[in-house]
């Protein structure tokens, strides 16, 4: 005779179920199977089997509504997290820890979006380079982006930047020149 799905849970069942939900990431489904009561040497299958929901379709579900019960109690919203740190800034303010005050509020700002985190990493300085290793970044930059430069004729954004790096070869040779009379 073919055995049909359970009606309800058993003890046995709940208890796998809210110790998996319960200590999930602090202890393997095999290991709350044998804290449920299930043999040591089955509970490896058991509890794959119990988080099967073509077996134990009431257990499944039991552990979903488990999780959704968690999600709901430890639910982070925008208001929820802003009055937490509102409480937090009022309760160091009131024992006069200013610091802890104050990290609380910039939080708060934070949460709201009125602050903005920029980090700039810099390689190396263009202040270090050459006029010629300026000029090469410059054409491998136009040549790197040239799809960028919509609208703009290519060749002369180059031609002009080739005029401006001769005509500023011109004046250091000038210069130079005078500085030796």
């Amino acid at each position: 005779m073919a055995r049909g799905l359970a009606k309800r849970l058993t003890d046995i069942q709940k208890k796998f179920a809210e110790l998996y939900v319960y200590n999930e990431g602090r202890m393997t489904p095999r290991e709350c199977a044998i804290e449920a009561g299930y043999e040591a040497d089955s509970a490896h299958v058991r509890a794959s089997e119990l988080r099967n929901p073509n077996r134990y379709p009431l257990v499944v579900k039991y552990i979903g509504d488990l999780r959704e019960e968690v999600q709901k109690k430890y639910e982070i919203t925008f208001e929820k997290h802003v009055a937490e740190l509102a409480k937090l800034r009022d309760a160091s303010r009131d024992k006069g820890a200013w610091s802890a005050a104050i990290n609380a509020e910039v939080a708060r700002g934070k949460a709201a979006g009125l602050y903005i985190d920029q980090k700039i990493i810099k390689y190396g300085s263009l202040d270090q380079l050459s006029e010629d290793e300026l000029q090469a970044k410059m054409k491998q930059i136009l040549e790197d982006h040239k799809t960028l430069l919509e609208g703009v004729d290519y060749e002369e954004v180059k031609e002009e930047s080739s005029q401006v790096s001769e005509h500023n070869q011109l004046e250091t040779h000038s210069d130079q020149k005078s500085s030796q009379n």
